[in-house]
C-alpha cells in the first residue's frame, strides 16, 4: 500500500520547473555542444558567486569533487600517500572513500551530541605527524564550523576541505578562512553534490569543486579532463570527471529557487520542532549562529524499530541516515579499533522524517501529531 507521506518523492521537486527544464534540455540538444560548453561555464560562475569563492569547477559528482581536491593536492606536492585526513565518524561513506581511494588515511573523530557534526574539541588529540587536513562535513545541512576548527587548522598548518554535499546555501556567522560565511567557501576547498535528492539536485549525477586557490582550481580542472591543460597535452594521469551540459542546464533552472527551497525546509523544521512533544524522542537543535538548510530532519528514538513500524503503519515513511559509523562498515574493517561512542549511540537511534517538496506545512503538522502518539 502506498504511503500517504513517503520519505522521498522527487516528482513534486521538479514539477514546478518541468516546462523550463524541458526547454533547457531542448536548448542544449539544439546547441550541438554537450560537454564543456556555455551552461557549465555559467553554472561555475553562479555557484562561485553564491559560495563567495573566486573559483568553481563543475565535475561529475560529489565524491569525485572531493577525490579531485585530494588528488590535486597530491599533484601539487602538498599531500602524499599515507597522509591522514581527520573527519567525522558520522557521515556518508563517500567522505571516507574520497580519502582512502587516493591512498590517504581517514581518521575518524567522534561527533558532538548537539550539532551531530564533528566534535571540534577532539580534533587536536587526533593530530599526528602525518595529519595534513581536516574534512568537516556539514551533515544534514548544519554547518560544521567554529573558531576551534579554524584555530587548530591554523596552528598545525592543516588544509580544511569541506564536504558540502548536504548544505548548499547554508551559512554561519563565524567567518571562514577568507572572511566568507557560506558553506563551500569557508575552508581552502569544498566538494558539493548535486545528486537528485539534494536541496539543489540535478536530474542525474553532478557535483562541483569550489576554492579560493587558483592553482588548486587549475589542477582540479586538468585532472577532471583526462589530465589535460590543453588539447592532447596531458600533464597528469587524469580522469574523465566532467559535468555534462544537460545537468548544468538543469541546475541553472533550479538554482534561482534554492533560497526559497531552503526557507521552505526551515519552515517545516520549525513546525516539527514546535509541535513534536514526546519524551521518548530527541529533536535536532536549531542554532542561532548559523543558517541551517535541513537536507534531513534527524530525530533520536531509543526504540527506533518500533517507531519506524508505527510511522509506517500510519502512512509516514522514514529513513536511517546513517545506520553505522563509517569505520564499522565491512570495507573499513581495518579501522574497527576506533571508538567513537557518541557516533555509535547516535547511529542506533537516528531516524529521519520526510522533509521534501511533497511535505506541506499542514502535512508536517499532521506528521508531528503522529510522532506524539508514539508511546513505546
Amino acid at each position: 500500500m502506498a504511503l500517504k507521506y513517503p520519505f522521498l518523492d522527487l516528482k513534486p521537486v521538479n514539477a514546478p520547473f518541468e516546462e523550463a527544464l524541458m526547454k533547457a534540455a531542448c536548448d542544449v540538444i539544439a546547441s550541438g555542444r554537450y560537454i564543456n560548453g556555455e551552461y557549465v561555464s555559467r553554472l561555475e560562475k553562479e555557484i562561485a558567486a553564491m559560495c563567495d569563492t573566486p573559483h568553481a569547477v563543475a565535475v561529475s559528482n560529489g565524491l569525485d569533487a572531493l577525490k579531485l581536491i585530494i588528488r590535486a593536492y597530491k599533484e601539487m606536492g602538498i599531500f602524499t600517500e599515507g597522509d591522514e585526513i581527520i573527519m567525522s565518524a558520522n557521515t556518508y561513506i563517500a567522505t571516507a572513500l574520497a580519502v582512502s581511494d587516493e591512498g590517504l588515511k581517514p581518521v575518524f573523530v567522534d561527533i558532538s551530541a548537539s550539532t551531530l557534526n564533528l566534535d571540534t574539541s577532539l580534533i587536536e588529540k587526533a593530530i599526528t605527524l602525518r595529519t595534513k587536513a581536516i574534512m568537516p562535513v556539514h551533515l544534514y545541512g548544519t554547518p560544521c564550523w567554529d573558531n576551534t576548527l579554524k584555530d587548530v587548522a591554523r596552528n598545525y598548518g592543516l588544509k580544511i576541505i569541506e564536504d558540502n554535499a548536504q548544505a548548499i546555501g547554508a551559512s554561519t556567522n563565524i567567518g571562514g578562512l577568507y572572511g566568507t560565511h557560506r558553506t563551500g567557501g569557508l575552508g581552502d576547498a569544498a566538494g558539493t553534490s548535486f545528486y537528485p535528492t539534494k536541496n539543489l539536485g540535478a536530474l542525474g549525477d553532478a557535483g562541483i569543486v569550489t576554492t579560493h586557490d587558483s592553482a588548486l582550481a587549475d589542477t582540479v580542472r586538468a585532472l577532471a579532463n583526462y589530465g589535460c591543460d590543453r588539447r592532447y597535452h596531458n600533464i597528469y594521469k587524469g580522469f574523465n570527471c566532467r559535468m555534462d551540459e544537460i545537468q548544468a542546464a538543469m541546475l541553472l533552472v533550479k538554482l534561482p529557487h534554492l533560497d526559497d527551497e531552503n526557507s521552505r525546509r526551515r519552515n517545516i523544521v520549525n513546525i516539527y520542532n514546535t509541535l513534536i512533544d514526546n519524551k521518548s524522542i530527541t529533536k535536532p537543535h536549531i542554532f542561532n549562529d548559523s543558517y541551517q538548510v535541513w537536507h534531513q530532519y534527524p530525530l533520536r528514538v531509543v526504540n527506533r524499530d518500533a517507531f519506524v513500524s508505527f510511522m509506517q503503519d500510519n502512512g509516514v515513511g522514514t529513513d536511517i541516515m546513517y545506520p553505522s559509523p563509517v569505520y564499522l562498515q565491512p570495507c573499513y574493517q581495518d579501522y574497527n579499533g576506533n571508538s567513537c561512542p557518541e557516533a555509535e549511540n547516535f547511529a542506533k537511534e537516528v531516524i529521519c522524517l520526510p522533509i521534501g517538496a511533497h511535505i506541506s506545512e499542514n502535512s508536517a503538522a499532521e506528521i508531528a501529531q503522529l510522532v506524539n502518539l508514539f508511546n513505546k
